[in-house]
């Protein structure tokens, strides 16, 4: 058994912002994928995925099932027989490793369940994202269920507010364009839930909601918008503006080492970063008019572009 391909997404904007309605814009990767196998794998990494997955399931039996409902005799036979989830997404890196999952076994197990062919209302899609956030809580915590929805639905999906999504398109990337969004590789394993935790521990200040709203949500939205219609000059002004808050408010978030980095993309102009996904290690996401700037700014890490303008 071989299951079909889930793939790997980036929230290219929205990180913390939307757990309070900010605008969000999040993109299927298809450099890294996974799907659920059952044969005779014996190495480490599929025996803990099984165990992993034994875990899982456990978990989903007790599943609200006025939500969803899964087929867990035949979920909990597949485990039995050895399933797991092969990856190639790397983990604790802000891509949607656990989503990816999910995806897969909700596409495989859940009855009933909405496919990617039928016309996906806005309804159809707030509850897939309530199911997909009830799962992957398993995994993090508190999710908000869009990285396993991405996954599954494998289209951008643009997020208007908590109770606003839609699938959406993007525009065409240039194939000879300068411009780029790329992850950087900190070589750090990120965890979420303290990340989480640090954010909502800020959110009980004054001062850090309200820099919240004045400036990292007006600039988290004023990038969604101009990324959607085009215009590439605001885009960077924004990102800029927006890097420069992150810095300044979210530094437990970026690795220490990466710091002096990031300030020296906004003093240069040379490439601005931000988080991707909710910081810590894993991908630092970058933004530049010249890849070939960043490039040799940054020549001492790995980066991947993701997209060209």
């Amino acid at each position: 058994m071989k299951g079909p391909l889930f793939y790997s997404k980036i929230l290219l904007f929205g990180e913390y912002g939307i757990i309070k309605d900010s605008k969000g814009l999040s993109i299927p990767y298809n450099f890294y994928n996974g799907a659920l196998k059952m044969d005779d794998n014996s190495s480490e990494e599929a025996k803990q995925s099984n165990i992993s997955l034994q875990n899982f399931t456990d978990y989903l039996s007790k599943i609200d099932t006025s939500l969803v409902v899964f087929d867990i005799q035949t979920l909990q036979k597949d485990v039995k027989s050895g399933m797991y989830f092969d990856s190639s997404i790397p983990q604790g890196y802000g891509v949607g490793s656990s989503g990816a999952l999910v995806a897969a076994i909700y596409d495989k197990y859940a009855q009933d369940k909405i496919t990617v062919l039928e016309n996906l209302t806005r309804e159809k899609l707030l509850t897939l994202k309530a199911i997909f956030g009830e799962m992957e809580s398993f995994f993090h915590g508190k999710s908000s269920g869009l990285d396993p929805l991405n996954s599954y639905l494998s289209l951008p999906i643009l997020i208007n507010s908590q109770e606003n999504i839609e699938a959406t398109g993007i525009p065409t990337q240039s194939n000879n364009g300068q411009g780029a969004v790329f992850l950087l590789d900190s070589g750090i394993i990120g965890e979420t839930a303290p990340m989480v935790s640090i954010f909502m521990e800020n959110m009980k200040q004054e001062g850090f909601r309200k820099m919240l709203k004045n400036q990292f949500i007006k600039h988290t939205d004023a990038c969604v918008d101009d990324f959607l219609k085009g215009d590439i000059k605001s885009l960077f002004n924004n990102t800029k503006q927006l890097s420069k808050v992150v810095l300044n408010h979210f530094k437990p978030m970026i690795p220490s080492q990466f710091h002096d980095l990031w300030k020296n993309g906004i003093d240069t102009n040379d490439y601005y970063l931000k988080l991707c996904g909710s910081g810590g290690g894993g991908y630092i996401l970058g933004f530049t008019q010249d890849i070939d700037k960043a490039q040799n700014a940054l020549k001492d890490y790995k980066l991947e572009v993701v997209y060209n303008f």
